[in-house]
């Protein structure tokens, strides 16, 4: 089974709890956007802990580094079978400043060319109704939970 480990930061503020999530990159991703959004996370080996690549990971896929009391949440299966454990964190930052690490693929399909392409193109802060309709639906359950233990 493949495992991946993310952060879910969130912010209270005068409009209530928001989470920061991420819109994948590429173009199989760039005209969609409704239940693609995710925590931002990664796959990772055994030479490192799952919250040591869960920061990691947040940092190659948002540009910042993340450190403060984590809460561990319940782990969740996505749609094609791969766990995510999560942690999520109080915090804030400017979308704006995101800066995503790149990949490779082949594009167009069967043209033989490489090109490369931000592993995430964007991030936003949602309030909980918007980041349901945004959000991977098998990575609601992340929202639930934190919801749950602050209250």
């Amino acid at each position: 089974m493949r495992v991946s480990a993310g952060i879910l930061l969130f912010r209270k503020n005068t409009r209530g709890l928001e989470f920061f999530l991420i819109h994948p990159g590429g173009p199989l991703f760039a005209k969609k956007d409704f239940g693609v959004w995710s925590v931002p996370k990664g796959e990772f080996d055994q030479d490192e802990t799952p919250l040591d690549a869960a920061i990691r990971e947040f940092e190659e896929e948002v540009g910042t580094r993340v450190d403060g009391q984590f809460i561990e949440l319940d782990p969740i299966i996505q749609k094609g079978g791969k766990k995510v454990l999560c942690w999520a964190l109080e915090g804030d930052l400017d979308p704006s400043t995101l800066h995503s690490n790149t990949f490779e693929m082949e594009w167009p399909p069967k043209s033989g060319k490489k090109q490369h392409f931000v592993e995430v193109d964007r991030g936003e802060w949602f309030n909980y109704q918007d980041a349901c309709k945004a959000i991977k639906d098998r990575q609601i359950p992340l929202l639930d939970q934190l919801i749950t233990i602050i209250g």
